[in-house]
């Protein structure tokens, strides 16, 4: 039979000891460094989804102006057609801002050798365009990448402390008891989780956006290179009238 006094301070353990071992139960007992790492988790995961959510909306509003300039050139025999337009899409505008720009600084439309010359000076600059526009539909995606390689680990720092108090509190309790033990365990593998649970989507994410650049500059391409396609007929047949894109 048990001595009573042993009965007595196994009873006040019991009663010492953290029940509650809900996920929120275990950020509220857990550790004031532990928790701040959980909640820096939480909120990278909020910006993921933040992101996401900007980012979709960002190229699908420019995959499908690129898509319209794309039918736009391809429904016009010359650049004069495409002038005419009173509402074109903002990448096919700017694209030919840029060749009546080249088309300015060179003086002349004619054809043969300068006109090849012409046709790849515009090429050059809706490259530099198409790099561009690339550039900025992936801006903000870096974040994700950051979070995706970083989060994991900082979750598990928030596990090596939380583990480390948990063997402190076993010390100072001088008992192996796994019911002593197992809530301050429990706690910190709750930050390696949460970081997980960051980094996961993050990844996820990142992979799905940098997909959609992909698809949104490959129709930057066909669309510059559609323009370039209409210049070259309009230069080869003498039909291209400079004064229609001055700026």
């Amino acid at each position: 039979m048990m001595n009573p006094d042993t009965l007595a301070a196994a009873g006040a353990a019991a009663v010492a000891l953290p029940h509650d071992l809900t996920p929120f139960g275990m950020f509220m007992a857990a550790d004031l460094v532990v928790k701040a790492v959980m909640v820096g988790l939480i909120a990278a995961s909020l910006v993921t989804w933040v992101i996401l959510v900007g980012k979709v909306l960002e190229l699908s509003a420019l995959g499908r102006a690129a898509r319209r300039g794309i039918a736009v050139v391809a429904g016009e025999a010359g650049i004069a057609g495409l002038v005419r337009h009173t509402r074109l899409p903002r990448p096919l505008a700017l694209m030919l801002a840029e060749v009546g720009e080249e088309i300015d600084q060179t003086g002349t439309t004619g054809s043969g050798p300068v006109a090849g010359g012409l046709v790849e000076r515009v090429r050059s600059r809706l490259a530099r365009f198409e790099a561009a526009a690339g550039r900025r539909a992936m801006a903000g995606t870096g974040l994700l990448a950051t979070i995706g390689s970083t989060a994991p680990f900082v979750g598990l720092f928030g596990t090596v402390w939380g583990i480390m108090n948990a063997f402190v509190g076993i010390s100072e309790s001088q008992t192996t008891n796994l019911a002593v033990v197992a809530p301050g365990i429990a706690e910190a593998l709750l930050a390696t989780a949460t970081g997980l649970v960051a980094a996961i989507p993050a990844v996820v994410v990142y992979n799905h956006l940098a997909r959609r650049t992909t698809a949104y500059r490959a129709e930057m391409t066909d669309l510059s290179e559609g323009l370039i396609r209409t210049l070259s007929r309009d230069l080869e047949t003498g039909r291209l009238d400079a004064r229609l894109l001055a700026r």
